[in-house]
């Protein structure tokens, strides 16, 4: 490599700094400094993996953790691969799982995949992405050729994986074709030529057997950058939707910035820091007004939620999310316009309501927000799943702060 310039030094630096900020860990450092030396004195952009199992077809903001930092990486030249794991995700990421996942059909993998894509464009320039399918390579492995991918690493390795040696201690059985998920996920890097690879701290073991294949067949092994993960907003579990404490990047303006007003108030810096897209330095500044005093957490949290709103909809429409929002929850006004529900019924059992009017998606998650106090009647908190409701024409169900339906009675 040719020595750099004082001014290659300094962009070396540079994108160092960017590039580790927020990182729960870079592995190595060395190598990630190495690569972006390399790429300066070569002028050669270097490659960004990003490898998803398409397993569910809606991305929340705790994604973005992710996305940002690939971003930060395209706007310096650098080039992102989005390996979209339709192949792997027929077997499905064990990762976190006590037993094995159902494996995908080929229609579920295209329209996640799909939905993926689409989204990712609200953080990512897509037209400087490179979208691959690692059933391109993959599927088309002779039973020779998995024989030898498979010669490449140890079972004793393979079980050092967390999720393995849990089940194993439990008496759970593994099934052999889990074996090849982090098998195939490392071979990927080794096709693609990843420089870099990023990806959450739940992905460390997938990760890290990139680096372990690329050494195996000779490459440059990449550098490995994992990110936090973002809790949801019960301040508690990571954001997922299956623990429905996320924000999805394509909600309504209303609820984006709704639900970004309850994030708990131990929690805003780290999503000012992870999820803003704000500099460091203005970071830095919001929490030490907060630590002071000088910033109150509801302004604080006001300021968040303004600009999450903003990221995804737009200045203005994050400005008249805000408004909406006073008017509803700091002046107890109701929305002037809301959904309708028409229903001849003269009593109707409040999870069949919760669920034909739209407001929730099955009875069970009915009857769950009903446990947990967060429906109301006409403003009066609903008590009880287990007692029908006697209908009037212009009856209010409010689920949460900010779902409402006005029923319509004709009986």
């Amino acid at each position: 490599m040719a020595a750099l310039t004082t001014s290659q030094k300094k962009e070396a630096d540079r994108q160092m700094n960017l590039y580790c900020e927020g990182a729960a860990e870079v592995i190595p450092p060395e190598d990630l400094r190495r690569k972006v030396e390399q790429s300066l004195a070569e002028d050669r952009p270097l490659r960004i993996k990003l490898g998803l199992d398409p397993s569910a077809p809606d991305v929340h903001v705790g994604h973005t953790v992710v996305l940002q930092k690939l971003r930060q990486f395209q706007e310096n030249g650098h080039h992102v691969q989005l390996l979209i794991g339709d192949f792997t995700g027929r077997i499905g990421d064990p990762t976190g799982k006590s037993t094995a996942r159902a494996p995908l059909t080929a229609e579920e993998v295209e329209r996640n995949a799909l939905t993926y894509t689409k989204q990712f464009s609200h953080v990512l320039d897509m037209d400087k992405v490179t979208v691959h399918y690692n059933s391109s390579w993959l599927a088309s492995l002779s039973f020779e050729e998995v024989i030898h991918l498979a010669g490449q690493i140890t079972t004793a390795r393979l079980l050092e994986r967390d999720d393995f040696d849990e089940r194993t201690a439990l008496g759970k059985p593994i099934g052999l074709h889990e074996f090849f998920y982090p098998v195939m996920q490392g071979y990927d890097s080794v096709v693609l030529k990843s420089d870099i690879e990023i990806g959450g701290t739940d992905q460390h073991y997938n990760t890290l057997m990139g680096r372990h294949f690329q050494d195996r067949f000779g490459k440059e092994k990449q550098a490995v950058i994992l990110m936090p993960l973002l809790e949801g907003l019960d301040g508690k579990e990571k954001m997922s939707k299956s623990k429905n404490n996320y924000v999805g990047i394509e909600e309504n303006p209303d609820d984006m910035f709704g639900k970004t007003m309850s994030v708990p108030d131990e929690l805003m810096g780290r999503w000012f820091r992870l999820v803003s897209g704000l500099s460091p330095e203005r970071v830095d500044t919001i929490e030490a007004q907060l630590n002071s005093g000088a910033l109150h957490p509801r302004e604080g949290k006001r300021l968040l939620a303004t600009r999450m709103t903003e990221l995804y909809h737009g200045g203005e429409a994050a400005a008249k999310a805000a408004e909406r929002f006073d008017a509803l929850y700091r002046h107890n006004q109701l929305p002037e316009e809301m959904p309708e529900h028409r229903t001849q019924a003269a009593s109707v059992s409040p999870l069949d309501l919760l669920v034909e009017s739209g407001l929730l998606a099955s009875k069970s998650e009915a009857r769950r927000m009903i446990a947990n106090r967060g429906v109301k009647v006409d403003g009066v908190r609903l008590e009880t799943a287990d007692e029908d409701l006697l209908v009037h024409d212009g009856m209010i169900l409010q689920v949460g702060k900010r779902k409402h339906v006005r029923l319509r009675s004709s009986h």
